[in-house]
């Protein structure tokens, strides 16, 4: 389950980015995540996600 504030959220999927998982759809694949949500999601923060580093900035 990933957490549903956008901050959290921020903080929890570049976490598991930089640690477990080497791209956004590998680690939404493995959490059974709505890719197209958290990019939605983070968005209102004004963050995207940049495969080349693998996070979101």
């Amino acid at each position: 389950m990933i957490p549903k504030d956008p901050v959290i959220l921020l903080s929890f999927i570049n976490t598991k980015l930089r640690d477990e998982y080497a791209s956004l759809s590998e680690l939404c694949a493995a959490l059974d995540a709505d890719e197209a949500a958290v990019c939605d999601a983070l968005a209102g923060l004004d963050y995207r996600y940049d495969p080349v580093h693998n996070r979101f900035i």
